[in-house]
């Protein structure tokens, strides 16, 4: 896709995301159209066939989105009600909620401070008599330390559910891309995503015999034969439809093109942003993990306020998001849990501070400038003025 090179109008916004589909995209969706089969047809088989070979794995199944993958993980893992799977505080709300959806209690532990991602050693304290499981992220596309995860697993006898849906293309130091290892793994596939299918999911399943449970779940339960007649377990709508995979299976083609933009506009807000005093940037790759680019968060300064910093930037037409709040401090797991402020410190200082920056594969030169320097001046102009750098009254959520 062809770089913009046009500096945003007056009055113009530079959007947080935007997918990328061109031409091919457009013709298979209207193939998919055209073909008069919208759901439970060929193009399901064709998509999930597709990523299995983009992973190296043998079985993938297909879903409506990354959290009806992770629900039907944790089932197929073994969750059952009481159980206690320890997890991040520091996600996206669904991590923790596909656990509450089975009757079981997230035990949140706080995060590593260079790469965000759930801290082992936290991990290990957390485990507990009614634990039965461990469910990572793999925040913002970074790899988590699974061997360690895994050792953890081992020695306790837990189940591991991976949640990847940020993290398509991304590999860990051993040379093993996210979700292949073994482990049941959740993708999404949102238009924010590395590649879109609209809505949409996948689940990585360990066996034949998951994958076969899944496709089951996915469809209301209904028998492996697809006999209206008899649907053999509890099930749910999750399935993906015919248009949603022709868009997916378009956008498979171009996944590596994809991952090269979006690595390209990471670079280029690095080497712009790398001189701002304060300003934390997302962990370099370290040790052969490589990052798959799905945002570019920043830290902002110590002491900035960020409402004021977020409302500045969109005057001078860039739109932001904090990314991401806290789960434990969201008012319902407060009441639910009784979770409070400074249980986690290091996830509640990263979700205090941090800002999403536009990011998107069609962010050219100008655009990145753009953002960069409105981010400068901004950041610039709150440090000059004591009001702007007054602390606010802290949010149940984090900060936002």
């Amino acid at each position: 896709m062809q770089q913009s090179s046009a500096r945003p109008h007056a009055g113009d916004t530079i959007a947080l995301a935007r997918p990328d589909i061109g031409e091919r995209e457009l013709a298979m969706v209207l193939a998919a159209l055209r073909s008069g089969r919208l759901a439970l047809g060929p193009m399901l088989g064709e998509f999930e066939r597709a990523l299995a070979q983009k992973l190296g794995v043998e079985h993938v199944s297909a879903v409506s989105s990354g959290t009806a993958a992770l629900h039907l993980a944790v089932r197929a893992a073994g969750i059952a009600p009481g159980d206690e799977v320890v997890t991040t505080p520091f996600s996206f709300v669904a991590s923790a909620n596909c656990i509450l959806y089975e009757g079981a209690k997230p035990v949140f532990c706080d995060i590593d401070p260079v790469t965000f991602n759930i801290d082992p050693d936290a991990a290990r304290a957390a485990v507990g008599p009614r634990t039965t499981g461990l469910l990572p992220v793999h925040i913002f596309g970074y790899p988590a330390d699974m061997p360690r995860l895994e050792d953890l697993a081992r020695k306790h006898g837990l189940w591991i559910v991976e949640d990847a849906c940020e993290a398509l293309g991304a590999v860990h130091e051993d040379g093993v891309p996210v979700g292949a290892r073994g482990n049941l793994a959740a993708f999404g596939f949102y238009p924010n995503k590395q590649i879109t299918t609209g809505e949409g999911g996948a689940l990585v399943c360990p066996d034949a015999a998951t994958k076969a449970r899944v496709d089951s779940e996915r469809n209301q339960g209904r028998a492996p034969d697809m006999d209206w007649l008899d649907h053999v377990r509890l099930g749910f709508n999750y399935r993906l439809d015919e248009l949603s995979c022709a868009l997916g299976l378009a956008q498979l083609e171009r996944l590596e093109e994809l991952l090269s933009a979006r690595a390209r506009v990471a670079a280029g807000y690095r080497e712009r942003l790398a001189d701002i005093d304060g300003l934390e940037l997302p962990c370099p790759d370290s040790g052969g993990a490589r990052r798959s680019w799905f945002v570019f968060c920043v830290l902002l300064p110590e002491g900035v306020d960020r409402v004021a910093a977020m409302a500045a930037l969109r005057a001078r037409g860039v739109e932001t998001k904090p990314y991401l709040p806290a789960i434990h401090l969201f008012s319902f797991y407060r009441e639910r849990f009784g979770y409070r402020p400074g249980q986690f410190p290091v996830c509640e200082r990263v979700a205090e501070r941090s800002l999403a920056l536009p990011f998107h594969t069609q962010l050219g030169d100008s655009e990145l400038d753009h953002v960069s320097g409105a981010l400068r001046a901004v950041l610039a102009e709150l440090r000059a003025s004591p009001s702007a750098r007054r602390p606010r009254a802290r949010s149940d959520n984090g900060g936002t």
